[in-house]
């Protein structure tokens, strides 16, 4: 498990983000539109890394922009990370990869959203929209490890609510531009007052980038 204890020791799930950006840190252009980012060598560990956790998390912003299906080519689904989607008011489309039924799915929506989708159980936040409410109730499901990655605005939530145990950012060899880009954390203002420190843990060159591995301090 790339030498770390996947568990956590507090009653929530152990929580890993794991994204990729440029190396003017983008993870997109400004019209959203996406690009390759990843090295090869980088798109080889994400399939490693999804198979050791319990559940492959994302927002309906990623569901809606990438249509990823975050499942792993050969894995049966039993044998699959459940595929979590963050999505308070229900977007999700119906023809969206995640519910090709290929591996588990859990969308997880605010109290008031009544959508269902097939192939996906759902989860409804007792109150507005909490995301450590959403991960509790995941928890509880048995989920004991979450990989977050992305979009922007999911991960500022996680950093936000200070239940990230684990980040690495592949930095690849694109320069993408633009004031209004996406970014790995997203969202408005500070994630927390005065900034988020983090403790590094190591680096790996794969292909033409570079893996950086730290660890939040609260």
């Amino acid at each position: 498990m790339n030498g770390y204890d996947y568990t956590s020791d507090t009653m929530r799930p152990f929580i890993h983000v794991n994204c990729a950006m440029s190396a003017d840190g983008k993870i997109a252009g400004s019209d959203r539109t996406q690009v390759r980012i990843s090295s090869q060598e980088d798109i080889q560990r994400v399939r490693i890394l999804r198979k050791e956790f319990d559940s492959v998390l994302v927002g309906v912003g990623t569901i809606i922009a990438d249509n990823p299906h975050l499942s792993v080519k050969g894995v049966t689904y039993n044998e699959s990370s459940t595929r979590v989607v963050i999505d308070p008011h229900g977007r999700t489309p119906d023809s969206a990869l995640v519910l090709n039924g290929l591996a588990p799915t859990i969308i997880i929506t605010d109290h008031s959203c009544e959508r269902t989708w097939r192939n996906a159980r759902v989860i409804r936040c007792d109150n507005e929209f909490n995301v450590v409410e959403a991960v509790e109730k995941l928890f509880d499901l048995g989920i004991k490890s979450i990989l977050v990655e992305g979009g922007g605005e999911t991960i500022s939530s996680f950093f936000r609510a200070g239940i990230v145990d684990i980040y690495t950012v592949f930095i690849g060899n694109i320069i993408i531009g633009g004031k209004n880009s996406p970014t790995p954390v997203d969202g408005l203002g500070w994630v927390k007052k005065g900034g988020l420190y983090l403790q590094f843990e190591g680096s790996n060159i794969l292909g033409d980038g570079v893996l950086l591995v730290y660890k939040p301090v609260y």
